[in-house]
């Protein structure tokens, strides 16, 4: 057995090894049909630490029995990219594991783009932040982005057992015993976390002397020591602190005051105002919306503020802002219509713009109707007269469906219901 640690050594030989994963790498899953297809594509593996992102990557290699290097996108400089690039031409393809790839700069990624268009190198990129948040959209493009999930009880003690029975890579020539209730602190206490569970399997047993009987027997209070849980755990730059902030608005949205306040108080102490402040302006007109539309002016007012302030005082224009938004009439009505909009464009559903809307000005026009029977609203009385704006293939949709959530919004209801034909 080498002196690698446990974790490393047993990482999986191939993907039918790894554990939990199942909506990636089960059978019939994305990354499995991949693999068994033998046709890989770029891929962001994104999630907690300690879940499989590496473990994927090395088992899709070595299932393929694709050359395979490992980088950090920190760390490793441009030349240990040139030497990996290099490989692939003599190989014809290489797997590159790219670890922290959210913080790969402009010079690494323009050299690394052209090998990905031409399917030289196949970039498996490792981050614990959410991609969509932090991965430039150059290589995003060109990457299937996959999410990991934290690892259940279960897994990990599949993966405990696994590593006390493997007689090559684990402990199974040593005689060690696993008290239940220890078993389940590792299993539990390790948040999801199977390489900290591994470790503290390892540190253990490496730790405790055999009794009378040869037995390495690991109880509660050895495993309690052996992997000790913090008691608050936030790092700003894991998908982790996506979590609180996703809560954070679903509080909001739910106007439970008491949840949001914890959450916004989670924020705080892991000192992202800049992401407090982005979601907050985001609930203002996604959440609350026309239903109050004075509630983002004082947002921003509120986030200004905060600015200003600094921490600690700038907890107290945001705890004003997050009760404000929290006991405010909510309404998604103006955001939903234009996604339906949007999604009509997407699916083809636009056609010509009517004549009496285009352009007339340029030289041609009239001869082409452009403008000639367009009616300005202005010189009616009312401001308004019905003619057609929407392309004839869509001229009677409607993708406003107003709320009566408050009295802002029961007044353009209103108008809209007026107006419409």
């Amino acid at each position: 057995m080498n002196n690698n640690p446990l974790a490393f050594r047993m990482r999986p030989k191939d993907i039918n090894e790894i554990i939990g994963q199942q909506h990636l790498v089960g059978k019939d899953k994305m990354i499995y049909r991949m693999v068994k297809a033998n046709h890989l594509s770029s891929m962001i593996l994104y999630g907690p630490p300690g879940v499989g992102k590496t473990s994927i990557a090395t088992a899709i290699a070595k299932t393929t029995k694709t050359a395979f290097r490992q980088l950090n996108a920190v760390v490793n400089n441009k030349k240990d990219m040139e030497i990996v690039a290099e490989e692939a031409k003599m190989s014809g393809k290489v797997i590159l594991l790219l670890d922290e790839v959210h913080r790969l700069d402009k010079g690494k990624q323009d050299f690394l783009l052209p090998y990905l268009e031409n399917g030289l190198i196949t970039l498996i990129g490792a981050t614990t932040s959410n991609p969509y948040h932090v991965i430039n959209p150059a290589i995003r493009s060109r990457c299937q982005i996959f999410e990991l999930k934290s690892l259940e009880p279960d897994d990990i003690e599949q993966a405990l057992n696994r590593a006390l029975h493997d007689k090559e890579r684990g402990y199974g020539n040593q005689n060690v015993q696993v008290d239940r209730d220890a078993m389940l602190h590792f299993t539990t206490s390790c948040n999801g976390d199977v390489r900290s569970a591994l470790n503290a399997l390892e540190l253990a047993i490496l730790s405790t002397d055999e009794n009378e009987e040869g037995v390495i027997h690991i109880t509660l209070d050895i495993a309690e020591q052996c992997l000790q849980q913090k008691y608050f755990s936030h790092d700003k730059d894991g998908d982790a602190h996506y979590d609180v902030l996703s809560a954070f608005q679903k509080s909001i949205r739910g106007s439970d005051v008491n949840a949001a306040l914890h959450y916004l108080g989670r924020l705080i102490e892991a000192g992202d105002l800049v992401s407090i402040n982005r979601r907050l302006l985001v609930i203002a007109y996604e959440d609350v919306g026309l239903a109050s539309p004075q509630a983002g002016a004082r947002t921003l007012s509120a986030i200004e503020s905060a600015e200003r302030l600094g921490f600690p005082e700038a907890r107290i224009p945001l705890a004003n802002a997050v009760i404000e938004l929290c006991l405010s009439p909510k309404s998604n009505s103006a955001y939903k219509a234009l996604d339906a909009a949007i999604a009509d464009i997407k699916k083809g559903l636009s056609g010509d713009v009517p004549n009496h809307l285009k352009d007339g000005h340029y030289k041609g026009a009239a001869k082409l109707g452009r403008a000639q029977n367009y009616q300005y609203p202005h010189d009616f009385e009312n401001g308004w007269v019905k003619q057609q704006y929407l392309p004839d293939k869509i001229k009677n949709k409607r993708y406003y469906e107003p709320k009566r959530t408050g009295k802002f919004e029961q007044a353009l209801a209103q108008v809209y219901k007026n107006l419409s034909p």
